[in-house]
């Protein structure tokens, strides 16, 4: 029977171009067998098709639930999710994503009444400390098996024990034909368009008219002054397109450099211009493809005969080197910061392609401020959207299955409906998890907000929303819409045992402020205070600005914290906490919510390109006494890091992190010490006879907040505290000169002799000013 309704599922999405999806749900060894006769009976070959699971020795292609990224940017006739033992929602998407028009997604799942009760290797994942598997929900679970029952193009048959047992509960037909759809039939192959400057293989390559415009559009990365900006849902070939225009330039000589969150984002962009510089260059066998002969290649730096080469940069390194290059594209942009996406106006040309739904990322950074800047700069820009699909049809009804079960269109609430919301009207609330499995509108708005305003939101962050017990949320509603959102994540309240391990190196999944400063800043005791941890907030984009963050802030510390009520039943915190890529703007933030700084990371994050920064506020005594001692350590660490692992930071976010420090900074100088920073500031004295008195003092300042203008704080960081060349740091701040430079750094240090200088200093500054 089960073959039977796989033929048919496969006739049907081959007839209208489209994909299919089947259900096998029961036992395990049967739904494994079952496949198996299944994929025999379509008579497709063994290499076209994919199984995810955690078991081995398959015939077919495997992959580990964990490892499905492995997939992204495959193409398979079938593929075989076995969701028993680690069902990973992420692993789903990438399945979903993999398989090709006419193709069959076949999941292998409990019985669908019993599987929201399964606990699997997954839910352990969800589990952290102090909360055990017992504690996970299978909200998210039931709510995809409603979707499995209910959506056109998901057949479902309930296995029994033996073949002759099992039930078809629904056949998954859409009754659909052919003529009805886009199928293949309906797509003129693309060509070259007149006056194309692009290899004609190039075109030849396109699969659809979208995918040709965009290809035109990207020739005029050819001419420095170009910008192009192509967005479109998944599946759509933007990458495909601009690794295809990489080949073509590189073709033509030029140096491109290609970056994304990670080399598996572009691995569809080097692909294609892979296989265009292979067609090209000696009859299809060119350089790259000897190369790839050998064995030997680079597959993330492929060159041409021509002396023009295409290679991969990790975000901050390709923003730093983009003027180095001829032309950038930047691939999955909505998944990088704006900070970061700035770096690369300094390109010769550039392209950005960005996703507009879907987990790639979907930010409303790119769209909503950063294309501010770039409109505004000295860039040529053309825009090109992408709607038709690569690989199946328009309408297919898996992609509006797997959009609606992963919540990969997920978005906010249309600009209009909440224009005219007001902070002061907003009213606080708890997302329940259960009510947001029950009510799709408030769960689709509260997760779009999250998906919007951060680029890492995946499938696993659904089910982790509705099922981690540590975790949870809270919303400012206006007018029935959610115009802000805060995740939370409880942490800490660890038992002697774990808190142990934690410090001699084990580790404890969740509790990340706690674990951070616990093994990397070595406080064993760190992980004892209870904490709550803002994971993500986000305000609604028509509404930024407006208060709507600082008032949800507001809401969760009076929820949680000290003698508050109990919030979530599980207690009040001892402190708050977050951990985020540091900017000025994002700390000045959180010190005006009195959050105060722990830590910042000695490196970059790869994708943000920021040092991450932790920040705390404290509640109880226990969390005070906490960050005491991290503040204090902070303030240690940077004295001397910042002339070694800081020494590069941005000075506006050294500014920032250093007045968000709550540790006093004592100055106890030398009367020989105080005769340089005196002579340096009003008399012959040289700021190199005494560092480390002008470093001392330079950190009290910023700790404690000055008097001084911006440019002079920043001379404070780059000069004195980073220890930057005069030459070097002259130019940075825009002085005329060094001379300029250095009297600028006399003029600061008279301030602050006037404010920390003992009865001897202020003495010693008479002799010369006569005051």
């Amino acid at each position: 029977m089960i073959a039977g309704v796989a033929r048919e599922l496969r006739a049907e999405a081959e007839r209208t171009n489209e994909r299919r999806v089947l259900v096998l749900a029961g036992d395990r060894d049967r739904g494994t067998d079952a496949a198996y006769d299944a994929i025999v009976s379509l008579g497709v070959d063994d290499e076209a098709v994919s199984l995810v699971s955690t078991r081995e020795g398959f015939r077919f292609e495997e992959h580990r639930p964990r490892s499905a990224d492995e997939l992204l940017g495959r193409t398979r006739e079938a593929v075989v999710l076995d969701c028993h033992e680690r069902f990973v929602p992420n692993a789903l998407g990438r399945a979903v994503g993999a398989v090709d028009g006419g193709g069959l997604l076949i999941l292998l799942t409990p019985p669908l009444d019993d599987w929201p009760a399964v606990r699997d290797r997954f839910d352990d994942s969800l589990a952290v400390p102090p909360y055990g598997v017992g504690d996970v929900t299978g909200r998210f679970r039931e709510r995809l098996a409603s979707t499995l029952r209910t959506h056109p193009g998901v057949a479902v048959v309930a296995l029994g024990d033996r073949p002759e047992r099992d039930a078809l509960e629904r056949d998954g037909l859409t009754g659909e034909q052919a003529a009805e759809r886009d199928g293949p039939s309906a797509r003129r192959a693309p060509s070259a368009p007149p006056g194309a400057t692009f290899p004609a293989a190039a075109y030849d390559a396109c699969r659809t008219a979208d995918q040709s415009r965009a290809l035109r559009a990207f020739e005029a990365l050819a001419e420095p002054g170009a910008a192009v900006v192509v967005e479109s849902d998944r599946g759509r070939g933007k990458s495909s397109a601009a690794g295809l225009a990489a080949g073509a330039l590189a073709l033509g000589g030029a140096d491109v450099l290609v970056t994304a969150p990670a080399f598996r984002n572009a691995a569809e962009v080097f692909a294609r211009a892979r296989e265009l510089i292979g067609t090209e260059t000696d009859g299809g066998c060119g350089e790259a493809d000897r190369n790839d002969r050998r064995g030997d290649a680079d597959e993330r730096d492929l060159r041409t005969p021509a002396g023009g080469r295409v290679r991969f940069m990790s975000p901050a390194a390709a923003a730093a080197d983009a003027d180095e290059a001829d032309a950038v594209i930047v691939d999955e942009a909505a998944a990088l910061p704006v900070r970061l996406l700035e770096g690369f106006l300094d390109a010769p040309a550039v392209a950005f392609c960005t996703t507009v739904h879907g987990y790639e990322g979907a930010g409303r950074g790119f769209a909503v401020r950063f294309r501010e800047r770039l409109v505004g700069s000295r860039f040529a820009v053309r825009d090109v959207r992408l709607d038709e699909p690569i690989r199946y049809a328009r309408n297919d009804p898996v992609e509006a299955w797997a959009s609606r079960a992963l919540l990969l269109d997920a978005r906010p609430a249309v600009d209009d409906a909440v224009a005219d919301a007001s902070v002061d009207d907003a009213t606080y609330r708890a997302l329940d998890p259960e009510e947001l499995r029950a009510d799709e509108t408030l769960l689709g708005e509260a997760f779009g907000l999250l998906v919007a305003a951060h680029y890492r939101t995946e499938p696993n962050d659904l089910a982790r929303l509705l099922d981690a017990p540590n975790l949870v949320a809270r919303a400012l509603v206006a007018e029935g819409r959610v115009v802000a959102v805060a995740l939370l994540a409880r942490e800490g309240g660890l038992d002697a045992a774990t808190r142990r391990g934690m410090y001699e190196g084990e580790r404890v999944r969740g509790n990340m402020v706690p674990d951070v400063l616990t093994s990397q800043l070595r406080d064993e005791a760190a992980a004892e205070p209870r904490g709550l941890r803002t994971v993500r907030i986000a305000t609604h984009h028509a509404l930024r600005d407006a208060g709507f963050g600082s008032r949800l802030l507001g809401e969760v510390h009076e929820e949680f914290g000290g003698d508050a009520g109990d919030g979530a039943a599980a207690g009040p915190v001892d402190y708050f906490s977050v951990g985020y890529g540091a900017t000025p703007r994002l700390l000045r933030f959180w010190k005006r919510a009195g959050y105060r700084i722990g830590h910042l990371s000695t490196s970059r994050n790869d994708a943000s390109g920021e040092h991450s920064a932790i920040m705390l506020r404290p509640e109880t005594a226990a969390g005070r006494d906490l960050l005491a001692r991290h503040a204090v350590a902070f303030r240690d660490r940077e004295r001397d890091g910042l002339s070694d692992a800081h020494r590069d930071v941005d000075p506006d976010v050294i500014r920032g992190a250093l007045g968000a420090c709550s540790a006093s900074v004592p100055v106890d100088l030398t009367e020989t010490e105080w005769r340089s920073v005196v002579g340096a500031s009003v008399g012959p004295g040289m700021y190199d006879s005494a560092p480390g008195a002008f470093r001392d003092l330079a950190l009290a300042a910023l700790v404690e907040g000055t008097d001084l203008d911006d440019r002079a704080e920043r001379l404070l960081v780059r000069k004195v505290l980073q220890g930057r060349p005069w030459e070097e740091v002259a130019d940075d701040l825009g002085f005329a000169s060094t001379s300029a430079c250095m009297r600028a750094l006399g003029d600061a240090y008279t301030s602050l002799v006037e404010r920390y200088g003992t009865d001897f200093a202020l003495a010693e500054r008479e002799r010369f000013t006569g005051e």
